[in-house]
């Protein structure tokens, strides 16, 4: 028979970290408020010694100007309000906030999903076609891949939105998270979600498993290239290319799909504790990657503390 005494909800709060006492929140709520501090921080002296230095104004670091914009927008969209329920665990959203949380959540995550795909392949063709790089790699083809990105990341957001809250929600209202994520949300609805867990892990595999394969096969044309080149040091040079990006490749896919591609879990603390890593983490892990990995980069940003003078040549 259908439910008939159900109380509708218009709000949620969330479990967040509310599990551990006041001075392990606080504590938490002081590390996850330094990181938060130095991502931004970090993106905002990647953007600006890119800017800043003309000869970084290249596809590469395009790419990761881009990937910074996003990573920043990304990390707005979900640490501030965990700060502030690890403060005030009982602070309730509303059904349109918490809506507009997973869009943003999901518009960046997703654009940055396939951010990292373009990187790879540019990176495939400076290795593989450097000779026809600039003509392959050029204004035009860098603004369709990043707004591909971006309008991918869109349109996944407002199919998977529109999906999760076309549900009803009723008596629960408690979210076993610290924002508002898909399976958290779905945990709570009063109805059947057997159609929407479909097409949750449908987008899942297209947004992870799809980026995954394009830069799997990129590497491997990649080190087959590079295997190719006669000098150890332009071997050498070729890897430290690709091993800031690579790096950022594992620690964001790794986190990601353990979430997304496993089956249902009943441990949604370890959940939560491993989604820290790709919303708290990987967005200062990017900048920091690129910065101490980049040797252009590090020289650069010496110039513009103005600890290095620019090389003189003939």
């Amino acid at each position: 028979m259908p439910r008939t005494n159900f109380t509708v909800v218009t709000k949620f709060t969330f479990e967040g970290f509310s599990i551990f006492g006041w001075h392990h929140r606080l504590i938490l709520f002081v590390a996850f408020l330094i990181l938060y501090l130095l991502t931004l921080a970090s993106n905002a002296i990647i953007l600006t010694v890119i800017h800043l230095n003309r000869q970084l104004h290249t596809p590469m670091y395009f790419f990761l100007s881009v990937l910074s914009i996003s990573e920043t927008c990304y990390t707005v969209a979900i640490i501030p309000r965990m700060l502030s329920s690890l403060l005030n665990p009982e602070q309730a959203i509303s059904i349109p906030e918490c809506a507009s949380q997973l869009f943003f959540y999901l518009t960046f995550g997703v654009n940055n999903c396939f951010l990292l795909t373009a990187m790879g392949y540019d990176r495939y063709v400076a290795i593989c076609n450097p000779l026809r790089y600039s003509v392959i790699m050029g204004k035009k083809a860098c603004l369709q891949l990043a707004g591909g990105s971006w309008i991918i990341g869109l349109s996944t957001a407002i199919i998977q939105v529109s999906s999760v809250f076309s549900l009803p929600f009723c008596d629960a209202n408690v979210i076993s998270h610290f924002f508002c994520d898909i399976r958290p949300l779905m945990k709570l609805a009063c109805a059947d979600t057997t159609i929407k867990e479909f097409i949750t892990l449908l987008i899942s595999l297209y947004v992870l498993v799809l980026p995954m394969v394009l830069i799997f096969i990129s590497y491997v044309l990649i080190v087959t290239a590079i295997f190719k080149i006669a000098s150890a040091e332009g071997r050498k040079k070729a890897f430290a290319t690709c091993a800031s990006h690579l790096t950022v490749v594992i620690v964001h896919y790794g986190c990601t799909s353990f979430i997304y591609l496993k089956p249902k879990s009943q441990n949604s603390l370890q959940d939560r504790l491993i989604s820290v890593t790709y919303t708290v983490i990987t967005p200062l892990l990017n900048p920091v990657v690129y910065t101490l990995r980049n040797k252009e980069v590090k020289d650069s940003l010496l110039r513009v503390l103005g600890k290095k003078k620019p090389s003189l040549r003939c």
